[in-house]
C-alpha cells in the first residue's frame, strides 16, 4: 500500500509532508506535490501532517479521488524529489478546500 496526494494539494502545496517524510518519496512540481508509489514505505507520517488534509492511504482514497493514484504514479517520473519544507504559495489558503481544481493542475 502507498499514499496518495489528491486534488485539494493542487495550489495548496503545503510542504509540512516531505518534512517528515524518511524515505525522500515526494516529488514536487509548479503546483502540486505527488508521492512516489515505488518509494513510499507507508509509514503514515505524512498524512497527519498535511494541513489541507490531501494525502489519503490508497485503501482511504475517496471514490471521487481515486484517479490520483495513477497521476501520482505518473508525475513522480517527471518531476524532481523534494525533501525539505518550503514556504507556501502566497494563495495556498484561498485555495484550500476549493473543490475541482485538477483543471489547474500544471505539469
Amino acid at each position: 500500500m502507498t499514499f496518495v496526494v489528491t486534488e485539494n494539494c493542487i495550489k495548496c502545496k503545503y510542504t509540512d509532508c516531505v518534512e517528515v517524510c524518511p524515505v525522500d518519496c515526494f516529488h514536487e512540481g509548479p503546483n502540486f506535490l505527488v508521492i512516489d508509489p515505488e518509494e513510499c514505505i507507508d509509514c503514515t507520517l505524512c498524512e497527519p501532517e498535511c494541513p489541507a488534509n490531501a494525502i489519503f492511504a490508497e485503501d482511504d482514497l475517496p471514490a471521487d479521488q481515486a484517479d490520483f493514484k495513477a497521476l501520482n504514479a505518473e508525475l513522480t517520473k517527471l518531476w524532481p524529489v523534494i525533501t525539505e519544507k518550503q514556504e507556501y504559495p502566497p494563495e495556498n489558503k484561498e485555495w484550500d478546500g476549493k473543490p475541482n481544481k485538477l483543471a489547474l493542475l500544471e505539469r
